[in-house]
């Protein structure tokens, strides 16, 4: 027995659309997230922007990977790469999953698309049981890639992570040598947070928010890199294109502390969980109608990075959601 031709074609349909549909669905944006940052993961964290920094009493959860950066992963990230593709062998997820997962998805929607049916370069299945048999696999390769753009974003960033055991290993080196927990490099001094350096991070983040709102480049560029000001000119100039500004008000830190700190060279670098309360809102920039968001004042947890050059201050240098 098998289904009418109209419900195959209905099927089909619900298919094509959602595999259309998941790339859009692995990049929307909230609405809710219209405030400097657009509640994306970017920047760079020096050599360690394909890293996790550790979670923190403020942050619990592992922090998104960078999905926009300057950086790229380096020659070690990519020998990583191949090591654990070696240990994986033939039962690796990654790569019998992914490769049969792609393989037969992608038979499948040409299949589709020139008339063939689906999966019809692999037996010309159409019984009842060979649709359902389809629909699961579908579903599999889509979660699959669900979780692998939110937890890895990139091959380098999930293949470069060290095992627990080593990563453990070297912490304990690195802290038998220093007696210092931060986790900074082997022959380099411990970098050391102040008090000030905290009050430092607090004000960033209140005049951040403020200068975005005030869609004041120039301001700033004075508080964050250059790469961070790239991608807020962006957001600020695809606001303006859709008519709309974003307003964030009454910013109020509730509760930070400090993931990691070390020095990469001249520069120093600082990771911190950081939870704050803050109103967001998008408005007409026209008649100043409330398009997104209101006056409800709502709480964000997010991991920031900053960095501090030789004679200058500290500057946000990454956003990673937590």
């Amino acid at each position: 027995m098998t289904f009418p031709r109209r419900m195959r074609a209905l099927v089909k349909i619900f298919i094509v659309t959602l595999a259309l549909a998941l790339p859009l669905a692995m990049t929307v944006i909230s609405s809710a997230d219209a405030r400097g940052g657009g509640g994306r993961s970017m920047g760079s964290r020096g050599a360690r922007t394909y890293s996790a920094p550790p979670t923190t009493t403020t942050a619990p959860n592992a922090a998104a990977p960078v999905q926009r950066s300057i950086t790229q992963p380096g020659a070690a990230a990519g020998a990583a790469s191949a090591g654990a593709a070696a240990k994986g062998g033939m039962f690796s997820r990654p790569g019998l999953l992914g490769g049969l997962a792609a393989g037969f998805l992608g038979a499948g929607l040409f299949g589709m698309l020139f008339g063939g049916g689906l999966f019809s370069g692999l037996g010309g299945l159409s019984s009842i049981l060979g649709l359902v048999l389809q629909l699961g696999l579908i579903y599999l390769v889509v979660r699959f890639a669900m979780n692998w753009w939110r937890r890895r974003n990139a091959p380098a960033y999930a293949n470069a992570m060290p095992d627990a055991g080593a990563q453990q290993a070297q912490t304990a080196q690195m802290n038998a040598r220093s007696g210092f927990g931060f986790g900074f490099g082997a022959n380099t001094p411990p970098l050391q947070i102040t008090p000030a350096d905290y009050d430092t991070f607090e004000r960033r983040l209140g005049e951040i928010q403020a200068a975005w709102s005030n869609e004041d480049v120039e301001k700033l560029h004075t508080l964050a890199t250059p790469e961070m000001v790239s991608y807020f000119s962006e957001d600020l100039a695809e606001n303006k294109g859709r008519g709309v500004v974003n307003k964030v008000s009454d910013v109020k830190l509730l509760q930070g502390d400090l993931a990691e700190a070390w020095r990469e060279g001249p520069t120093d670098y600082a990771t911190l969980g950081l939870r704050f309360r803050l109103v967001d809102k998008t408005l007409d920039r026209a008649t100043g109608r409330l398009v997104e968001g209101g006056e409800t004042p709502e709480e964000v947890t997010e991991v920031w990075t900053f960095a501090r050059r030789p004679g200058a201050d500290w500057e946000l240098s990454a956003i990673q959601q937590a």
